[in-house]
């Protein structure tokens, strides 16, 4: 049984582009989150990976990731979305341009609340916070379709895949905080019968 996960973070998007928190708003890719949304569509099929399902976000940069893969794949899923795997709340950053935060809180502030694990921006969540949501989705949704062997791939964002990733690859509060995700690059996990990583492979460039 082919026990198959892959982990895909959106392209760049337009804000991502521009600098700006996105968080739980809905910008578009941008050319270049085009292209690597195919890219990767091309390098899981230079693998020779199938796909029965999949997952996204609720949010149009990871459904639209979704579906260039999966065009370049020549792959029609069945797909569920759900805002359990939208990226982090950024609350009263969202929006706000990464150099313009540090000038109005400081270097120091802004960069605890984007790599810490567990201090919130105001109006925001944490990624305490996005573990709490994404994780539980992940347990009830995602994880039994894999160990049915429905070879699965899950488009969503930076920080709700870091919670899976924090999961997968057994991860603490510590060090998860330094580990980040590439944009357009697939995370292949197989999986063993008990749930724990039998492999993994980074289809990076």
């Amino acid at each position: 049984m082919d026990r198959l996960l892959v982990l895909l973070r959106h392209g760049q998007s337009d804000w991502n582009l521009k600098n700006l928190f996105t968080g739980w708003k809905d910008p578009d890719l941008s050319p270049k989150g085009v292209e690597e949304a195919r890219e990767a569509g091309r390098r899981m099929k230079a693998e020779g990976l199938v796909f029965d399902r999949a997952f996204t976000s609720a949010l149009s940069r990871a459904q639209r990731t979704l579906t260039l893969a999966c065009e370049t794949l020549g792959a029609t899923l069945p797909t569920e979305a759900d805002s359990a795997l939208n990226e982090r709340d950024y609350g009263d950053l969202s929006g706000l341009n990464k150099d313009e935060a540090r000038k109005k809180w400081g270097e120091e502030q802004v960069h605890v609340w984007r790599r810490s694990y567990d201090v919130a921006p105001p109006g925001g969540e944490s990624l305490k916070d996005t573990v709490a949501r994404t994780l539980p989705y992940y347990c009830q949704r995602i994880l039994p379709a894999v160990l049915r062997g429905e070879r699965t791939l899950v488009a969503a964002h930076g920080n709700s895949l870091r919670a899976l990733v924090m999961t997968l690859d057994g991860l603490t509060p510590k060090s998860i905080p330094g580990v980040e995700l590439d944009t357009g690059v697939p995370l292949v996990y197989r999986l063993n019968a008990d749930s724990t990583v039998a492999s993994k492979r980074i289809l990076g460039a």
